[in-house]
């Protein structure tokens, strides 16, 4: 389906970022595994994709650095020639109450969510302007969609990235280049699962589905996306939420 593609996935060393690069790979696309802290994860990712019969690099990179991304998308498209699929997966929390949140939490969170995403696109823009062909996907949140307590600066920045996808979506569509965003919702991934029992539960009883999704749902929709049965979607949000924000 992807075969002779190459994607490049932010904060694919673990959790929906991994599962996103495993997917893609599995169908035929050329994966470069970004991570910023863990390389001996994002090899495991490598050595997973490559003993089932795949291609893939790992490259360290903080995105939230605009000269560091630059020179990672300069790096990739002098050995590949190209990117055809850009997910914009990478992302940390600082949880906290506003009150009592420090500025450095908050411009941390925005600096990795937002400023990273916007960093990405903007060093592969060019390149995907100049293909004429492109998808660029980025990963906003169901709090970026109806806010969670705690969670102002989370929040912000995965709103913030539904208008940059918005935006990016018309400045690109006259090249044949496809920018959509998708929101999950509650992901089963190490983070839920370090949430006592009771708190789980409590969150399972918000999602009218009774559960919470899994990082494998998720990455079949990137992998919809990313491919051509998706070339007349752009500029759109698609939440993946067990129905929580209908």
């Amino acid at each position: 389906m992807l075969t002779g593609k190459v994607a490049l996935v932010t904060g694919a060393s673990r959790g929906i970022g991994k599962e996103i690069a495993l997917t893609l790979a599995a169908n035929g696309a050329t994966v470069i595994v970004n991570y910023n802290g863990s390389k001996e994860r994002a090899d495991e990712v490598v050595k997973e994709i490559e003993a089932a019969g795949g291609t893939a690099e790992a490259i360290q990179c903080n995105v939230a650095e605009f000269q560091a991304s630059e020179e990672m998308v300069k790096n990739v498209l002098t050995k590949y020639k190209k990117v055809d699929i850009l997910v914009n997966n990478a992302g940390i929390t600082r949880d906290g109450l506003l009150m009592r949140m420090s500025e450095e939490d908050y411009d941390a969170v925005l600096d990795t969510n937002l400023k990273g995403t916007f960093n990405m696109i903007r060093h592969l823009s060019r390149s995907f302007l100049k293909q004429r062909s492109g998808k660029i996907i980025n990963l906003s949140s169901v709090s970026g969609v109806m806010g969670n307590a705690g969670q102002a600066n989370y929040s912000a920045s995965k709103a913030g990235v539904i208008g940059l996808t918005k935006s990016v979506a018309r400045e690109l569509a006259s090249r044949g280049v496809c920018v959509n965003a998708i929101a999950p919702g509650f992901i089963d991934t190490e983070m839920t699962q370090a949430m006592p029992e009771e708190a789980q539960n409590g969150l399972k009883q918000m999602i009218p589905l009774g559960r919470m999704g899994e990082a494998a749902e998720v990455a079949k929709l990137v992998l919809f996306l990313a491919g051509n049965d998706s070339n007349y979607i752009t500029g759109q949000v698609i939440s993946i939420d067990g129905g929580m924000t209908m």
